[in-house]
């Protein structure tokens, strides 16, 4: 990929990833968030916290269809930041403007709801995943090493799947398309590890002995 072109895609991800913060300073600053605020922030930016999770597990599942689309890699890290950065601001509404920062109020919070619990444990898997998205990072740790500590992104979409389905009302079905996604993307890697490892095999086969 040419580098001009690069810095377009990255610029357009860019944009659309700050969309939703954007949107919500403005509706923020208009007073147009409407009767609830804060519960307008915690799903607003919960949501978006969950569709680019979705959106980070599936480049690898894309970029194995066609050595055209290996580009995708490129914008991994980027969303996975953005993921960790709306999930630090959805759980920094939780303990500002409905905890009020209060230590014994977030303790209570999290000792009596079980989706708060869940939803702090997603945060704290993030957190290192974050921590550790850089060059430098990847070098210290070596290879192997970060490639097992990433995989906490798998865990972190199931508990952020299950934070989402326990914080809406039984019988309210808005959290199955997101599943249904996440699923998909979690079900698919096992059949393409299998089938990297078919063609392996099979390249090695016809090599000369």
């Amino acid at each position: 990929m040419k580098k001009k072109t690069r810095i377009i895609l990255k610029t357009i991800v860019w944009l659309g990833c700050l969309l939703p913060f954007t949107n919500l300073v403005v509706r923020a600053l208009n007073n147009t968030l409407g009767p609830d605020p804060t519960a307008e922030l915690a799903s607003v930016t919960g949501l978006t916290t969950l569709w680019l999770l979705a959106a980070t597990l599936a480049v690898s599942p894309l970029r194995s269809l066609s050595p055209r689309l290996s580009w995708l890699v490129q914008f991994r890290r980027l969303l996975g930041l953005f993921v960790f950065f709306y999930a630090t601001l959805h759980m920094l509404i939780w303990i500002g403007l409905y905890n009020n920062f209060g230590l014994q109020a977030m303790l209570a919070d999290i000792t009596r709801r079980r989706f708060i619990t869940m939803g702090l444990t997603t945060w704290l898997l993030l957190l290192p995943l974050a921590v550790t998205s850089t060059t430098w990072s990847i070098r210290k740790l070596g290879g192997k090493n970060w490639n097992r500590l990433h995989m906490l992104i798998y865990l972190a979409a199931v508990t952020a799947t299950i934070h989402y389905w326990w914080i809406v009302k039984t019988g309210v079905l808005s959290p199955a398309p997101f599943t249904l996604v996440i699923v998909l993307l979690l079900g698919v890697r096992p059949l393409l590890a299998w089938n990297r490892r078919r063609k392996s095999d099979a390249a090695a086969a016809l090599q000369p002995q």
